[in-house]
């Protein structure tokens, strides 16, 4: 299955005219777009499913909340959907975004809660050499650049040495493996199998992820 050419084609027009009445005059053509968007990332979740347990699917609403936000355009020009993995027991998930020139699909822990970030650090803290190994991985270093993205303290989180040789992962808010595709990739007919591809390649990630928000720091099932 592939991306529709004629949804991105959508999304292109509306970053040109994000304003309610041309949204309103192609509501058809959107709805359309939409549809044809909301069949590819089911495809996605059925290859996922595949390989992981997945709990929910999301295809986030086009409408932007612009109460507090400069940017007053009312509308999203991208499609973005996120699959979360099952329970309290798996954790993190993954999202794909279908954005003209800025599209990329990513996985992770984006905004873990305070419990587990705080765990995941402990962790780092008292040794960092699996995950080092994770971010060495050949898939990692292929279709990751073998690094986190996301946000991070400037310092040490409180209670952490900023001396500390992991101090680099330790300050890190969120753990997000990212993956950039142009447009011609996201048309082409491998694209779907290329998203499965990166996905698959968080595996062992999201493993010892897994493991770390589940257990303590002894190794012990909570």
């Amino acid at each position: 299955m592939q991306f529709s050419i004629a949804s991105l084609d959508y999304l292109k027009e509306l970053h040109n005219n994000n304003n309610r009445e041309w949204f309103t005059a192609t509501k058809p053509t959107f709805l359309k777009a939409q549809n044809k968007a909301k069949e590819f990332y089911t495809g996605i979740q059925e290859n996922l499913e595949k390989h992981d347990e997945i709990d929910r699917f999301k295809l986030f609403r086009i409408y932007r909340d612009v109460r507090f936000s400069k940017d007053k355009t009312p509308y999203k020009a991208h499609f973005a959907g996120s699959f979360s993995r099952n329970g309290k027991q798996l954790r993190g998930g993954y999202y794909l975004r279908i954005r003209p020139g800025e599209s990329f699909l990513a996985g992770g822990f984006w905004e873990p809660n305070k419990e587990d970030l705080l765990r995941i650090r402990k962790e780092i803290e008292m040794d960092d050499t699996e995950i080092r190994d994770i971010l060495k991985d050949k898939n990692v270093l292929k279709y990751f650049g073998g690094r986190f993205e996301g946000a991070e303290l400037k310092s040490a989180p409180r209670g952490f040495n900023k001396e500390h040789p992991a101090i680099d992962l330790i300050r890190k808010k969120a753990f997000i493996l990212v993956r950039n595709f142009t447009d011609k990739e996201v048309l082409s007919e491998s694209f779907m199998e290329e998203v499965d591809q990166s996905y698959k390649a968080m595996r062992p990630f999201f493993n010892y992820m897994s493991e770390v928000v589940t257990t303590n720091l002894n190794g012990e099932y909570l």
